[in-house]
């Protein structure tokens, strides 16, 4: 503490209840966590000062965006230091010709595609969070969104990553060219969820905007009905830019909320967007309209302007917040199954709803399998969290049966920490505990998050 104070101006060393109270929790405020200080950092030279500081002391760390982190990624390591990289928001370098724009990681994530806009360009990843979530933040958790079916993570946006290494050694990774040599390091990093240091500065590929948007919201009198569609979408040679679902009570939070005009009588509503040049949507509109009827659709409505079409994925984006309305607390999970087993996982998250006696909202990802049931309960009432924390549990272990993952975009964090083995085996988890170890031996960064703290960690 006396050398951190020596290094930075005192309103940027934080160690007050009131002062550090906020930082306790991310978005998954049923964990929280009380730091030893954070650091409010303004320039990447002092993100590489502090972690060397932690190096040089054995003091864990974690750096942290705006903490919209869904599976507690960015919860504070007790008496540990926060890095706050907030105010690391400046743009590096930008290249329209090269489709290319360099960040720091406070960056926030809609901001990127607001700057490119000018050169009818966009960041494709976005995240229901994208008008607060950080770039750095996207990186550490691979983050994707309603679009990641068609362009991908935010791993398939990543070109060059500048980082500082748990140790302080300042390290590039990649570039500005889609083509590397070597070891994907960038791939590594991204997704490691702060066990391989800091991001300083992040390249991404930025795409052409596309010249045309067919959006259709389909209403279904079952939620297997809408996750069924989906299959046979994709069935059908269709690859839209991106489909979702939202059942009765993420379509009645999401009404309540901003009235964007969704079938409140719907037992699920789907969202489907093809997005492209106009001769390739010429042919694609008729198809998709015949599996729509064929899915059993009861009503189906077609965005006629930009303002629909916006109104639309206004309530979907929405959707996590607007839970709030119907319960005091909520879990939000993050599984993953193979699209053709969506009807059954949807039957599932059903049934286990009513034998645990608590009700489940859906919002997905729906073109690419990725479940975000949302756990309805009250704190304030004896068993009800761990009441649903049990059937968040059986939700993921669900997903595996049915041969999909425990995690899509929201990482393992905290709250998924226990079920990483029962997805890998003990030789792939080992082999991960040695890649971190070789990375940092004393496990400093992000202590606790992912992988459990091994025997070799110090403190661990």
């Amino acid at each position: 503490m006396s050398r951190l104070r020596q290094s930075l101006p005192p309103d940027r060393v934080l160690t007050s209840r009131a002062a550090t109270t906020s930082f306790e929790s991310d978005g998954l405020t049923a964990y929280r966590e009380k730091p030893g200080v954070i650091v409010l950092v303004e320039s990447t030279s002092e993100v590489v000062d502090v972690v060397k500081l932690c190096h040089e002391f054995g003091v864990p760390f974690v750096a942290r965006g705006s903490g919209t982190s869904l599976s507690g990624g960015s919860l504070p390591i007790a008496n540990g230091v926060v890095i706050s990289l907030n105010r690391l928001n400046k743009i590096i370098d930008y290249s329209a010709e090269q489709r290319t724009i360099t960040v720091e990681p406070g960056f926030i994530n809609l901001e990127v595609s607001k700057h490119v806009a000018g050169d009818r360009l966009y960041y494709s990843p976005d995240p229901s969070s994208g008008p607060v979530c950080t770039i750095g933040g996207n990186v550490a958790f691979n983050s994707g969104g309603a679009h990641c079916l068609k362009y991908g993570m935010t791993a398939n946006h990543v070109l060059g990553i500048k980082a500082v290494l748990p140790d302080g050694e300042v390290v590039e990774f990649g570039g500005e060219s889609l083509e590397h040599v070597g070891p994907d390091l960038c791939g590594m990093f991204v997704g490691s969820e702060g066990l391989f240091g800091v991001a300083l500065e992040i390249t991404l590929r930025v795409l052409p905007q596309p010249e045309r948007f067919h959006t259709v919201l389909a209403a279904y009198d079952t939620l297997a009905g809408a996750g069924d569609a989906v299959a046979m979408i994709v069935a059908s040679g269709l690859l839209p830019g991106a489909m979702e679902i939202m059942d009765r009570l993420a379509i009645e939070a999401s009404e309540a909320a901003v009235h964007a005009g969704y079938p409140t009588t719907a037992a699920a509503a789907l969202l489907v967007e093809l997005e492209g040049p106009s001769e390739e949507l010429d042919a694609e509109i008729p198809l998709l309209e015949q599996v729509i009827r064929d899915s059993g659709a009861y009503e189906v409505r077609v965005a006629a302007n930009k303002e629909e079409r916006s109104r639309i994925w206004v309530g979907r984006k929405c959707a996590f917040s607007a839970i709030g309305r119907l319960s005091p607390d909520y879990l939000v999970q993050d599984g993953v199954v193979p699209r053709t087993e969506l009807g059954n996982a949807l039957s599932a998250i059903e049934a286990l709803s009513e034998q645990y006696g608590l009700r489940v909202a859906n919002v997905f990802h729906a073109g690419d399998g990725n479940l975000h049931p949302l756990i309805l309960f009250d704190g304030r009432i004896p068993g009800e969290f761990e009441q649903a924390e049990h059937l968040a549990g059986e939700i993921l272990m669900m997903c595996l049966r049915l041969g999909g993952s425990i995690t899509g975009e929201h990482g393992v964090g905290v709250e998924k920490i226990a079920y990483l083995p029962e997805m890998y085996t003990e030789n792939e988890m080992n082999l991960m505990r040695l890649i971190r170890q070789a990375v940092d031996p004393a496990e400093i960064a992000n202590r606790g998050k992912m992988l459990q703290a091994s025997a070799l960690g110090k403190g661990g």
